[in-house]
């Protein structure tokens, strides 16, 4: 089994010292680097690179700039997405966005987790568990979303929370750790 099978099966997996994986997020780094450097005005070129580097597009999609993921196949859009600047998505597992999703800046999604145990961290073996971001749901900024957390449709992530563990649909929820503080 390739490690990139591994990566996508959930499995622990090489990610610093495969060759294969190397070469992918230094593709989608070019690619990023190249949507970074397009002049803001230019929305057909910026919807385009970012049609070609994410997995899927369903609809109308705005990532303002700079933005910045690991593979971009991983990567899964519904209709009518919108990413303020500073968007940071580590996509080793799927990360997956329902339709009317808004993200403040500064927000990170990580799929990327680490063993525990030092001597099987420092040989750069990693996992990935999958981000699934329900429909209608609006991230505040400075949120970051932790591997294998899943957010309900309707639901409002308040500014500066780490989210990791599932929140359910129409709540709001807010804080390091983020806990559902309300029914919306």
């Amino acid at each position: 089994m390739t490690e990139k099978e591994k990566m996508l099966a959930g499995m622990i997996y090489d990610a610093n010292y495969d060759p294969a994986l190397i070469a992918e997020r230094q593709e989608c780094k070019e690619m990023c680097r190249d949507y970074n450097d397009l002049r803001p005005k230019d929305m057909q070129g910026r919807e385009a690179l970012l049609r070609r580097l994410l997995g899927e597009v369903k609809g109308s999609i705005l990532i303002e700039q700079p933005f910045y993921c690991d593979y971009g196949y991983n990567i899964r859009v519904g209709e009518n997405f919108y990413a303020n600047f500073n968007l940071v998505i580590l996509d080793g597992a799927p990360v997956t966005f329902g339709d009317n999703v808004f993200i403040a800046p500064d927000c990170g999604f990580y799929t990327a987790g680490h063993p525990l145990d030092a001597t099987e961290r420092n040989k750069g073996l990693e996992y990935a568990r999958p981000i699934t971001v329900g429909n209608n749901v609006w991230i505040g900024a400075k949120v970051s979303v932790l591997p294998g957390v899943t957010i309900g449709d309707n639901c409002v992530i308040g500014a500066g929370s780490v989210v990791n563990k599932d929140i359910p649909a129409n709540s709001l929820a807010v804080g390091n750790p983020c806990r559902v503080i309300k029914k919306i």
